[in-house]
């Protein structure tokens, strides 16, 4: 699976990255969501991780992007962030996240996510 990754933090996208890497995935990462979004525009991918607290274009902005793009607009969306406020999690979930996690996280959950949100793709999508 193409997975697309926008987290400024290093000590988070590094090791998400690798984690997806070691997984069997193809994974591109990036510091912001903007950057993110060009390589999704050029690259495509089949799920997103996103962070919500990033500098120049955050994570929602990004999720709204994606959501209003038709070739995009069903893929599954993480959206992988420190923010516990219970009102931004609904927030996310009602703009089209299909998953919340919080910071930090457990390795085998989260890929147990990603395999499932992916695996729901993918059969909604042949």
């Amino acid at each position: 699976m193409r997975i697309i990754i926008a987290d400024d933090d290093d000590d988070v996208r590094a090791p998400v990255q690798m984690m997806l890497s070691s997984a069997g995935h193809r994974v591109s990462a990036h510091p912001d969501g903007r950057l993110a979004g060009e390589a999704l525009q050029k690259e495509g991918a089949d799920l997103a991780v996103l962070d919500i607290n990033m500098p120049g274009m955050d994570g929602l902005e990004l999720l709204d992007l994606i959501r209003g793009d038709t070739r995009y607009k069903d893929m599954p969306i993480i959206l992988l962030t420190g923010a516990k406020n219970t009102g931004l999690r609904t927030s996310a979930l009602q703009r089209g996240a299909d998953d919340y996690i919080i910071k930090p996280f457990d390795k085998d959950d989260f890929l147990r996510r990603v395999a499932l949100l992916g695996k729901a793709f993918s059969a909604d999508h042949v």
